[in-house]
């Protein structure tokens, strides 16, 4: 098995899901593909989503998905793995986060890939605010209150 890949992305714009999903041709059997989206949503408060707005620590944030990326290579024998986030506005039906997978066998390949979100949502120093007709949430929905 040849040396296992890690590109890790950050862009300001919703992620090009065609570039994004992207791997390189190093003769896997298996690829997963996952695409995150801002899904339409209506908070009774404060009526229609408009976007999500990221933010991150972008060094830290690429220090703690590298770490997450090697996990997976050394406990699912993955060969390359792909993560490209958005940091900025993403309005619903636009990806914000696609990961990429490839390893020699499709159950490490579907694995691997929820592992990484999973591990990402807890880990990541990336955040999410809800950006509403009438007003801004953070991730769990509470109000922002300016000050």
């Amino acid at each position: 098995m040849s040396e296992s890949q890690i590109h890790i992305e950050f862009t300001n714009l919703p992620v090009d899901v065609t570039t994004a999903s992207t791997l390189p041709a190093i003769g896997c059997g298996g690829e997963c593909i996952f695409v995150g989206r801002t899904r339409p949503e209506h908070n009774v408060t404060h009526g229609e989503l408009i976007a999500l707005q990221y933010d991150c620590y972008q060094e830290m944030a690429e220090k703690e998905l590298r770490t997450l990326a090697q996990e997976v290579i050394n406990r699912y024998e993955v060969r390359h793995v792909r993560v490209t986030h958005s940091v900025g506005k993403v309005a619903p039906n636009e990806a914000s986060i696609v990961i990429a997978i490839a390893s020699d066998r499709r159950d490490d390949a579907f694995t691997a890939c929820r592992f990484m979100i999973d591990l990402l949502k807890q880990r990541v120093p990336i955040w999410k605010q809800e950006l509403w007709a009438d007003g801004t949430t953070w991730k769990d929905g509470v109000p922002l209150q300016l000050q």
